[in-house]
């Protein structure tokens, strides 16, 4: 008895094979899901773009879009596992997570530059602000426990201000904090864009902005712990496909400006004025910007249990 073998060019092309199948891409036998709550704000543009043009499809994933009209809204689907991913802030992570790691931050989703403000202190026409010193002690509208307390505070710190020449009045919904500011209710008030715009189109005017401290100011994409930890691939391929948007819109971005009037991101009046803002390329919050935060939730009383940047803060899916 013989033993038959094979040929050996045979074995070459079997070897080959195996050795392709093991280093290739893996397609998955359907796109995995992902769903995404998200308010009709300037920051989520990239992740918008990302599905128009077709990028969640080409990384393999189906990207459902939740839309959502408040943070409280937001919070509530994913603490409730009713969504994957969400846009917010380190403050709302920390909020989220103080009883148990429930969210990671996963990238930022906008910045504020040296020329390019995320949130403005506006003055209202006829408030007699004429400089930031002459801030203190006049009524500025805020949301408090938010975003916007924390940076205001920050910017009004930086410039030199104490507890006792702040005087804020909590207006937790923004267009109401601007038609106050517009009658002359409050001297001033802190706005986003595009309500930083439509505001000076009524005679407010900019008395400080972080384009002065912009280390303070930023949002971020965070997704759900549960689903990074079985869904690693699927969070970097949501990622790739937020930078590739990412780069169109800076490529052209007046070229998105349609769609973020079809957004509500910005009122129609506005859609041929108004400058499509610069995002941020891949990045996660520093662990000193972290801290900070941190340091100032507990300090104000919203939260009493210290946290890790680890838990909280994940750059590791980053393309």
């Amino acid at each position: 008895m013989f033993k038959k073998t094979l040929p050996l060019a045979f074995v070459l092309v079997m070897l080959s094979s195996l050795v392709l199948a093991a280093c290739g891409p893996v397609t998955p036998a359907s796109p995995t899901n992902i769903r995404v709550a998200l308010l009709p704000v300037l920051d989520v543009l990239p992740m918008i773009v990302a599905q128009e043009e077709g990028l969640y499809e080409k990384h393999g994933l189906t990207v459902e879009i939740i839309p959502v009209s408040s943070a409280p809204e937001r919070d509530q689907l994913i603490a409730a596992g009713q969504t994957d991913a969400i846009m917010n802030e380190l403050t709302s992570v920390m909020f989220l997570n103080q009883e148990k790691i429930q969210v990671q931050a996963v990238r930022y989703a906008r910045t504020a530059t040296a020329d390019q403000a995320l949130f403005s202190i506006m003055a209202g026409k006829d408030s007699g602000v004429s400089d930031v010193q002459s801030l203190k002690g006049q009524s500025i509208g805020i949301s408090q426990g938010t975003v916007i307390e924390y940076l205001t505070d920050r910017l009004l710190e930086a410039e030199g201000f104490t507890t006792a020449d702040i005087n804020y009045v909590a207006v937790p919904k923004i267009p109401d904090r601007m038609s106050l500011l517009s009658s002359g209710e409050l001297k001033a008030a802190t706005l986003p864009e595009p309500f930083v715009t439509l505001s000076r189109q009524e005679g407010a005017y900019t008395a400080l902005d972080d384009t002065a401290h912009p280390q303070y100011s930023f949002s971020i994409i965070t997704f759900t712990k549960p689903f990074i930890d079985q869904n690693p691939e699927a969070v970097k391929a949501f990622l790739a496909a937020v930078e590739e948007a990412v780069e169109l819109i800076n490529q052209d971005p007046q070229k998105y400006a349609s769609l973020m009037v079809e957004q509500k991101m910005v009122p129609a009046p506005l859609a041929d004025s108004f400058k499509v803002p610069t995002y941020p390329t891949k990045g996660v919050p520093t662990e000193a910007q972290f801290l900070d935060v941190l340091d100032w939730v507990k300090t104000k009383g919203y939260l009493s249990v210290d946290l890790k940047f680890s838990d909280n803060v994940n750059g590791s899916l980053l393309p």
